[in-house]
């Protein structure tokens, strides 16, 4: 929760039945550590930097106003390059503070 501090505006966003976005055999197991792992794919070169990421919840950050759209732009476009889909009701955009990972997050 540290590397969000001292950012000027922030963006929640869960994905949509995460887990249930990854083609897994039936008896495929751990199923949580396999989508952390395509998280930390897709989001590589974004976490720590522009966002944060842990399961299906992200977290897009700018320490400049005039940032983020631009680190949202590039969360989206690597979005729609996976085919991850979110779930419009648990997303926040643009705010100073809400709730990730069940911690108060403010700028």
């Amino acid at each position: 929760m540290d590397s969000t501090f001292d950012n000027q505006l922030l963006s929640f966003m869960d994905a949509y039945s995460g887990y249930d976005q990854i083609l897994m055999h039936e008896d495929g197991k751990d199923t949580e550590a396999t989508y952390q792992r395509l998280m930390n794919k897709i989001f590589k070169e974004q976490i720590g930097k522009t966002m944060e990421v842990y399961a299906d919840d992200m977290l897009v950050k700018a320490s400049e106003c005039a940032d983020h759209i631009k680190n949202l732009t590039e969360a989206f476009s690597l979005l729609r390059q996976y085919r991850m889909k979110l779930n419009p009701s648990k997303c926040t955009f643009g705010v100073w503070s809400d709730r990730f990972l069940g911690y108060l997050v403010t700028q």
